[in-house]
């Protein structure tokens, strides 16, 4: 099985976007307090602590503008957090929940017919599997309710 490196927004962006730059549709993030259910950080990749401040933005987890980069919903925490690293799947991947999974080639296009839901059981498999394809240089993982970009997965 190929070895896989769950990772989470670059530190640079999210201290940019912490620091008021604008989102990808060009407008300040808003801000909020988490509720503590459903809101997780996609730099430290846990959930937002019920009472602490947070970041709701529109990120776009692409290079360059082109018809495959999908812009959408993300949620950050507010203050300056540790970003995640690790090979094993990170804490706001919850068990018992379906993720989408799609593989992605090196110039950022869809490869068709690899996207799938996928339990979370099942994703570091299912992941795996992708990436042991040449053509796949990375799988983005988002989720199957709301289509929500989670994090990436790479090779290790």
């Amino acid at each position: 099985m190929t070895d896989l490196h769950y990772t989470p927004l670059p530190s640079d962006i999210v201290a940019a976007l912490q620091a008021g730059v604008p989102d990808a549709y060009g407008i300040p993030a808003e801000r909020a307090i988490s509720d503590g259910d459903g809101n997780p950080c996609r730099h430290c990749l846990h959930d937002i602590p019920a009472g602490a401040g947070m970041l709701i933005l529109a990120h776009r987890p692409f290079a360059g503008l082109h018809p495959y980069a999908e812009t959408g919903p993300i949620f950050l925490c507010a203050d300056a957090c540790t970003a995640w690293h690790g090979q094993t799947p990170p804490p706001i991947l919850k068990p018992g929940e379906t993720y989408l999974i799609k593989g992605y080639t090196a110039d950022e296009r869809i490869r068709y017919g690899t996207g799938q839901i996928v339990p979370t059981q099942d994703l570091s498999k299912a992941a795996a599997a992708l990436l042991a394809r040449d053509e796949i240089a990375f799988v983005d993982l988002r989720s199957a309710r709301n289509n929500c970009f989670q994090l990436r997965i790479r090779r290790a």
